[in-house]
């Protein structure tokens, strides 16, 4: 399987550290946003949204983070998984909790520090309480379960955790969300080769921040 991506990306990340959960060698092809290389004519033939990530799969081209995560666990996992179980009721849950983070938090995170950093936007004001909101959202699932989905470890945490990482990268305190602090150091300390894979891509998306150029979507 080829994968392409870029470290920066939270997204890429998430599809690695599954991966590496699995057990699954990826090809890595390094994609270099910063040099555009994701619009060369090479790159669009096999994703036409020049995006990342991306994976092939001999006749599978596959992009969107969530749906590589739900495949790569589909077709390698083990047979009823907890990353992603055959029970609808459960696969329900995780499939809202995966939606909430691309579609929720994720998009309101980036809506408001996005701006902030690149554009020079006011601190505050409804952006923030958006994201906020979706914050105590995601504390009252934690309060509820150990995990995203349950009680137990499922995809949705791997694609949450790889979210609520870029909070730390723009230092947002999480101490007004306590489950969400304690859920996140818990897969900090649990998440196979977090820090080789998540850390190390945070503090170039870190870089990316502060050195104010355009963020890697």
């Amino acid at each position: 399987m080829n994968f392409y991506y870029h470290p920066a990306s939270p997204y890429c990340r998430a599809v690695m550290l599954v991966a590496k959960a699995l057990k699954l060698n990826l090809n890595m092809q390094y994609v270099d946003l910063m040099k555009d290389e994701q619009l060369r004519p090479s790159f669009t033939a096999i994703n036409p949204f020049h995006c990342v990530p991306t994976l092939v799969d001999n006749d599978l081209t596959l992009w969107e983070s969530r749906a590589i995560l739900v495949y790569l666990v589909d077709k390698y996992g083990r047979t009823n998984s907890r990353l992603y179980p055959k029970d609808p009721k459960t696969r329900a849950i995780i499939n809202q909790r995966l939606f909430f983070d691309h579609g929720t938090l994720g998009t309101r995170l980036e809506d408001y520090f996005y701006p902030l950093y690149f554009e020079g936007a006011t601190p505050g004001g409804e952006k923030l309480e958006k994201l906020e909101e979706a914050l105590g959202w995601l504390n009252d699932y934690l309060i509820a379960n150990p995990y995203a989905a349950g009680p137990n470890m499922t995809l949705a945490d791997y694609s949450l955790v790889a979210t609520v990482s870029s909070l730390e990268v723009v230092q947002y305190d999480l101490g007004k969300y306590p489950a969400i602090a304690a859920w996140y150091e818990g897969c900090k300390a649990t998440i196979a080769d977090y820090q080789e894979i998540n850390e190390s891509g945070m503090q170039q998306y870190r870089a990316y921040f502060e050195s104010g150029l355009h963020p890697i979507a």
